[in-house]
Parts: C-alpha cells; sequence; structure tokens
C-alpha cells in the first residue's frame, strides 16, 4: 500500500526543523557554500528564506523531498529556487509541479563537478527531476572568488571612469551591449521581449542591489569614444561584480578586463573581504579577463528556465 503524497508549504514554528529532517551528503548545491550560507533559516529567526516560500513533500510524515525558494527581504515574489532535494524522485517532480512558486533553478556545483561519480549523480538527478517538472537548462557559468590574497590586478591605465547619475543613459549603453551579446540571460530576455527588456531587466538589478547608485561607471577613451560599463555593487550578503560591459564597436582590444579590474578596485577600496562574479562558460572573452584579474573558479552553477 502506498502512502498518499503530501505537499505543502510550512509554518514558522517548524520550518527548520522540518526542512532539516531530509538526509542530504551534501556532495551538490547549498552545502557547498560552506557557513552560514550552507543553513537553512527563516528571516524570522535571521536566516534568508520564507516559510510559505519552502514547501516538502511527504510520505507518512517524513520528509521526501524539499524546495526552499528566495528572494531578497523586500520582493514580492522569489527570484530563485534555491534549494531542491529529495530522497523519492517521483515525490520530487510533483513538488515542483504542484507548489504555485515559480523561479530560475540555480544548481550549485563543484568546478569540477562531472569528474566525480557521486557528485555527477547528485547533479543530474536533480537536473534530471526539475526537467521532468518543466524546468529547461538554460545555461552552466563560472563561479568566482576574489580574496585579497588574490592579490589586486593592475590598473591598465587606458581608459578613464566616470558616473552617470542618468538613468536614460545608462539604459541606452545597456541597450547598445546587449545589442550583440554572448550571455544566456540576457539572450532569452531578447528573444521574450527585445533588447529594450534585456537592457531594462539589467537596470531593474542595479537598483535590486543595496549598494550605492554612485558605484557605477561608464568608461571611456582618452580620445572620448565610450568602450562600456562597469557596475561594483553588493547583493543582500557580499560584494559582487554586478555588470561588466562593452558596446560592440569597441570589442576586441580586451576591454572587459579594464572594466574588470576597475571594478575589483572599487569594491577593494571599499572594505570588500571577497568578491564574487560569475560569467557563462561560453563567454570566453569574459572567461579569459577573470583568470588574468586572478579570480579563482570555485562553483559551477547550472542554471534552468522556469517553467
Amino acid at each position: 500500500m502506498t502512502t498518499d503524497l503530501v505537499i505543502r508549504a510550512l509554518a514558522e514554528d517548524e520550518a527548520r526543523e522540518v526542512f532539516t529532517s531530509l538526509p542530504a551528503p551534501g556532495l551538490v548545491g547549498r552545502p557547498l557554500l560552506g557557513p552560514p550560507h550552507d543553513r537553512y533559516g527563516t528571516l524570522a529567526s535571521g536566516g534568508a528564506y520564507r516559510p510559505e516560500w519552502t514547501w516538502v513533500a511527504l510520505r507518512g510524515g517524513e520528509v521526501v523531498a524539499r524546495a526552499a525558494f528566495w528572494g531578497g527581504p523586500e520582493d514580492a515574489a522569489p527570484i530563485a529556487l534555491d534549494w531542491f532535494d529529495f530522497t523519492d524522485r517521483a515525490a520530487a517532480v510533483q513538488l515542483l509541479r504542484r507548489t504555485p512558486l515559480r523561479a530560475d533553478f540555480e544548481l550549485i556545483l563543484p568546478p569540477e563537478w562531472r569528474a566525480d561519480s557521486a557528485v555527477r549523480a547528485a547533479a543530474e538527478a536533480r537536473i534530471d527531476a526539475a526537467r521532468e517538472a518543466g524546468y529547461r537548462p538554460l545555461v552552466e557559468r563560472y563561479r568566482y572568488t576574489w580574496t585579497p590574497a588574490c592579490g589586486l590586478p593592475e590598473r591598465p591605465g587606458r581608459l578613464e571612469f566616470r558616473p552617470e547619475p542618468d538613468d536614460a543613459v545608462i539604459l541606452e549603453v545597456l541597450r547598445r551591449v546587449h545589442s550583440s551579446t554572448l550571455d544566456a540571460h540576457a539572450l532569452r530576455a531578447v528573444e521574450q521581449g527585445g533588447i529594450a527588456l534585456a537592457a531594462q531587466d539589467e537596470l531593474d538589478f542595479f537598483h535590486w542591489c543595496p549598494s550605492p547608485r554612485d558605484w557605477w561607471r561608464l568608461a571611456w577613451t582618452p580620445g572620448g569614444d565610450l568602450v562600456g560599463i562597469e557596475v561594483p555593487a553588493r547583493n543582500q550578503t557580499t560584494p559582487v561584480v554586478g555588470f561588466i560591459g562593452v558596446v560592440p564597436e569597441q570589442r576586441g582590444h580586451g576591454y572587459g578586463y579594464d572594466l574588470l579590474v576597475e571594478c575589483t578596485h572599487a569594491l577593494a577600496a571599499e572594505g570588500a573581504g571577497r568578491i564574487e562574479a560569475a560569467t557563462d562558460l561560453g563567454n570566453a572573452p569574459m572567461a579569459a579577463a577573470f583568470t588574468r584579474a586572478g579570480y579563482p573558479v570555485t562553483q559551477i552553477r547550472f542554471c534552468m528556465s522556469a517553467p
């Protein structure tokens, strides 16, 4: 006899105990981040999650699948499926199908995740279950972590960096950057709503970050030609390279590196003890810039689009 499957959100007074009752070996996902990011906790208890955005599947009172969605403190809807684990694949698929929440899934993986059979099996189990539930693979991304031990890369000194207070100017620069791009998320936005949507999505993200607006910089040649934009930022937990973009007519000169170096110096000057950054595996020019600037790859993110 098969026990009926119960799928529901959690309540504040049970959330941590119930969520963490599912056994997980920690080969993939949030446990790879280490403390405190590998721990589930609700906003009310000082953590990052909301019980109403945390869903479980239970058989006979036992948690057999779990999904924790995440958003910033002011977000009205989640922006990421942050945690997805299970001991029962069929229950996990039903969990993702039946929860009313929708957000992209980013599975955190070690850099060489395909080389370890146990890690690869754990990753592919989650990817395949999410795919069956309607999620679609989008892109794999390098995740980098810079610390002062990596050393500050020397500024090339080829460009001038100036603040730009007008969002309309910033938006036009973003349109030019995204008129030709290798970034899979931007390409998805272009497909869904054109270059204007891709540019607006970037600008919205800049404003979503709690870091100061006046950190943003446009880059220019000494002769006054626009090269691109670099946005040092801070998300809800750490300093980040928010955006690096070179306009199409200035590509081929390695300027992405110059922008990244300036962004790194800006965040270091603000006291950053670590800087997180990312780029798609297929974006070879930007990946080369991160390598040259001394950013080590610390994770891979397997990104999937929500149904």
